[in-house]
């Protein structure tokens, strides 16, 4: 038992000790515009048959802890294989969510929703994120009567286990923008994502069945890859366009892989890496898009460490901001990988401090996106408790995006404090405003001390963002004598801030 003790203040110890560490080789600055995302996958089978109750439970005490640890945008997976963790009447529900695909959870409830509405009450932006091509996953034994692949099978092609929607076929197009439409227009969702499964990632000895499709489709193409690369080009161009016709709000995002192209295979643009290829191997021409404004955002998943020997991060974050500025460009983390690889420097520190610096340094890197949630709320390596103590120590809000919507919505009305029940409460109304780029969404409530300057560029200030039009003023705040200003600002649904508007108070 002795020695059972000792070895706990040992390891708290040095969990200390790599907290101050990693503390004090940080020398950025809080950004108040900065996306904080992180991915919540399903097709880990974390949810399967967990019953509507306890996935709830679950879900809430991690959208509790990605709060505190900073985050403000949540990518919930919603369809892993051309199923549903949503109500819908084109596809299946998810074996991911029941155990079985075609089944509804029971109690029933919508997880799509439930997670917009959950978020949207702490602040956070929710991004559904689908995969449009895959249509099964190599553990997927039975596919639900009305699924895709039983209903339509010659759309579909078998490759290592899975099935893929064949981005050869125009019709698989239409079906997946039918199926985004959908989603987007009977769900509050902030964003629509995608990840990196476009064309299947290549396995030896195994060959991509499209000879049918190139004959019938090759559009007087006539190098295959080339070919391929028009088929997924088409592809993101209609599905921004058919996101931005239902709701012109509604950010669409994509999370390649995270090499774009070798230089032993593109050696003016390539990056000196040598690993598998958007381009190549996956037929993404990343970049078209990025350049052509067919997506809103960027992340590629620079999922390795700083030193890998054949996907440098250092290398690969100095190439995306380089070449792929744009659109927003947020950079996909790994959190074990980061959290487990010392510091190149200094080895009993972690990669968090020397990734955050380089973020820090590149001009077009908007934000991060973590994989994966659970291991944020799981605390891997202390990553999330540098993250709420250090580096997103106070809130930000997303990036704003002028190239959608970048005028602001007008003033708060009506603020004022009123004391209910022995307690005093700040109120106010919302602005006035038709349509979606004039109507506040949320808001944003600072506090000021004293002869503290009003300054709200400062995001050490905010104290709460939300979508109440009241915030009830903590005990903590009413010290005799001591005069405290509230500033509030309106946000609209693309993130753009109002003028403040203060109400004072002397207690």
């Amino acid at each position: 038992m002795k020695t059972y003790i000792l070895n706990n203040k040992v390891l708290f110890a040095l969990v200390c000790m790599l907290l101050c560490g990693s503390m004090s080789a940080y020398s950025g600055n809080s950004s108040k515009r900065e996306f904080r995302g992180a991915w919540i996958q399903c097709v880990n089978g974390q949810f399967m048959g967990m019953g509507t109750r306890q996935m709830q439970e679950t879900l809430t005490y991690q959208l509790d802890r990605l709060k505190a640890c900073g985050v403000n945008a949540i990518i919930f997976q919603v369809r892993p294989e051309c199923d549903a963790l949503y109500e819908s009447n084109i596809e299946p529900w998810s074996r991911f969510l029941t155990g079985r695909q075609g089944e509804p959870p029971s109690p029933y409830w919508d997880p799509l929703a439930w997670m917009v509405e959950q978020c949207h009450r702490r602040g956070m932006e929710l991004h559904a994120w689908i995969n449009p091509y895959r249509a099964k996953t190599k553990t997927t034994r039975e596919l639900a009567r009305n699924h895709v692949a039983i209903r339509h099978p010659e759309t579909v092609f078998a490759y290592d286990g899975q099935l893929i929607l064949n981005p050869g076929l125009p019709e698989n197009r239409d079906y997946i923008c039918k199926v985004v439409a959908d989603i987007v227009e009977r769900y509050d969702i902030d964003g629509l994502h995608i990840d990196d499964y476009f064309y299947p990632y290549p396995v030896a000895g195994q060959t991509i069945p499209d000879d049918k499709e190139f004959a019938a489709y090759n559009n007087g193409i006539r190098d295959r890859g080339d070919w391929r690369r028009y088929n997924v080009n088409v592809f993101m161009k209609q599905l921004y366009e058919t996101i931005h016709k239902v709701k012109p709000w509604v950010k669409f995002g994509v999370s390649p892989f995270g090499i774009y192209r070798n230089k032993k295979s593109a050696p003016t643009i390539g990056s000196n890496t040598n690993g598998l290829q958007n381009y190549d191997d996956l037929y993404a021409d990343v970049l078209m898009w990025v350049n052509n404004g067919w997506v809103d955002y960027c992340v590629p998943q620079l999922y390795w460490p700083i030193g890998h020997k054949a996907a440098d991060y250092e290398t690969l974050i100095k190439w995306w901001n380089k070449y792929a500025g744009k659109r927003h460009l947020y950079i996909g983390e790994d959190v074990e990988r980061t959290a487990k690889s010392a510091d190149l420097h200094n080895r009993n520190v972690n990669q968090l401090p020397a990734k955050r610096k380089l973020h820090d340094e590149m001009g077009n890197v908007n934000g991060t996106v973590l994989w994966y949630a659970k291991a944020v709320v799981d605390n891997v390596g202390n990553y999330g408790s540098l993250l709420e103590k250090v580096y997103w120590k106070y809130p930000a809000f997303v990036p704003t995006m002028p190239y959608i919507d970048g005028k602001a919505p007008k003033k708060v009305r009506k603020m004022k404090i009123l004391n209910m029940g022995g307690r005093p409460v700040l109120f106010w109304k919302a602005p006035k405003g038709k349509g979606w780029k004039n109507e506040a969404v949320k808001y944003v409530v600072y506090k000021f001390v004293g002869g503290e300057r009003d300054d709200i560029s400062n995001p050490s200030h905010i104290v709460a963002v939300t979508t109440d039009e009241f915030y009830e003023i903590p005990a903590s705040d009413i010290q005799p004598g001591v005069k405290v200003s509230y500033v509030v600002t309106a946000l609209d649904r693309m993130s753009n801030e109002s003028k403040p508007r203060k109400e004072t108070i002397k207690y």
